[in-house]
């Protein structure tokens, strides 16, 4: 059996889909001939927006687990700003109107700490990888960002050893939608190009989470990009209890920043409860305070705000609804915004409704599998509409297994087996 060793700032016991997707990677990777050995880390020290205590359960007990010790520069964040936790992507849990204190913050994270502040495990983590290329001589090294900082971990030990790294990107770097709320000076954007550009160049294979995300990367690099999607793991899903009432059930989970195109769905469900007042609208997730304001101050008393839970407990929320919201960001890159929550909630059978660019990659996946509707964020009256006709006759959605788990890691095995073919052709 081959051997990879993958490096992740994200691992249980933190929460979001950036850890679940190597997870479950981890997980489905030796069906294919490979043995992971993962390098995180000490959770103790890791700055996680937030936990989940469940994934713990998810993880494999015969996966080799290195954790490190970590410099936590989130600690002079929170000083600076008076935050009491981690920001969120996207500033999701900061209030709406950004004060002095937190724009002096931002700018000395986006200028002094670069790429980003969890640059402090790197020399923690390339100490680990080290050791653990010369015990167990890894066929293949895989890095995965954000943060971004971890690809210099891959960039470094290429450099060293020269084995096959493949950098994944869950995100751009230079282009994520809040990338400017950081207040980059020219040199500081010079700077992160610089680094964007030489990892882009020196890994042997990239991949990323869209077509359009694809397209971005392959514009800045010579090497090879693939698309490996997110997914849903089938272990996790069985039939549970259905909507709990009458009326619809319309739930968002996740974060939720000012640039979510919210207002749109907000105005569609006022008009949509003056026939259908058992109708209610649930959000489980950090949400800004200017989002939650503008909740606050509608007429409409039929929406229910629930603060993060873990991962078994969203599930359960998933089968309660009958129709799950995505809600894609307002940017230039928001063609590519694929989030990892729409294929859970493919793996629900429940119809998505997507409020975001028509061209977009989330738009196209829920097209092509007939799988909801998708909007602009001008088009309110449409979307009531839709909602009234789901309310009618509730649609059952059949999962597509190309998007499982277990499917997508056959696919990233099949690059590892050609970059370590392609590495042994060349010693």
């Amino acid at each position: 059996m081959k051997r990879v060793l993958i490096i992740t700032y994200y691992w249980p016991p933190s929460g979001g889909a950036g850890v679940q997707r190597w997870l479950k990677f981890a997980k489905f990777l030796p069906h294919f001939g490979w043995e992971p050995v993962v390098i995180v880390p000490d959770p103790d020290s890791a700055a996680y927006p937030v936990r989940d205590e469940s994934l713990g359960d998810e993880m494999p007990r015969n996966i080799e687990v290195i954790p490190t010790k970590n410099s936590d520069f989130f600690n002079l964040y929170k000083k600076a700003s008076g935050a009491k936790n981690v920001p969120y992507a996207g500033f999701a849990s900061e209030s709406g109107k950004v004060s002095f204190r937190q724009k002096v913050s931002r700018f000395i994270r986006g200028n002094f700490f670069l790429p980003d502040p969890r640059k402090g495990w790197n020399r923690y983590a390339i100490s680990a990888a080290i050791e653990q290329i010369s015990l167990k001589q890894p066929d293949c090294i895989i890095t995965t960002g954000p943060p971004h900082s971890t690809h210099l971990i891959g960039l470094r030990l290429k450099e060293k050893f020269n084995l096959p790294w493949l950098a994944d990107f869950r995100d751009p770097w230079t282009d994520i939608y809040y990338y400017r709320d950081f207040y980059p000076t020219r040199m500081a954007h010079l700077v992160n190009l610089g680094m964007e550009k030489k990892v882009l160049q020196k890994a042997d294979r990239v991949i990323t989470v869209s077509p359009s995300w694809k397209e971005l990367f392959s514009s800045k690099t010579d090497t090879d990009v693939d698309v490996l999607t997110n997914g849903y793991d089938h272990e996790n899903f069985s039939p549970q209890a259905g909507p709990e009432n009458n009326g619809l059930i319309i739930t968002y989970i996740g974060s939720m920043s000012d640039i979510y195109p919210i207002d749109a769905f907000l105005e569609a469900f006022e008009l949509f409860i003056r026939n259908s007042p058992d109708a209610k609208f649930r959000i489980i997730g950090t949400i800004s305070e200017s989002v939650r304001a503008r909740i606050n101050r509608l007429p409409v008393k039929n929406i229910e705000l629930i603060s993060y839970m873990d991962h078994k407990e969203v599930l359960s929320y998933l089968y309660k609804a009958d129709v799950l919201l995505l809600l894609i960001p307002e940017h230039a890159s928001s063609n590519g915004i694929v989030p990892g929550k729409l294929f859970e909630y493919l793996a629900v059978g429940k119809p998505v409704l997507v409020i975001g660019p028509g061209d977009g990659d989330s738009a196209e996946i829920v097209r092509n599998g007939n799988s909801g509707d998708t909007f602009t964020a001008q088009e309110a009256g449409k979307i009531a509409g839709t909602l009234e006709k789901w309310d009618k006759k509730r649609p059952i959605i059949e999962p597509n297994e190309i998007y499982s788990r277990k499917n997508l890691t056959g696919n990233l095995a099949g690059v590892l087996n050609e970059m370590a073919e392609m590495h042994g052709k060349n010693i």
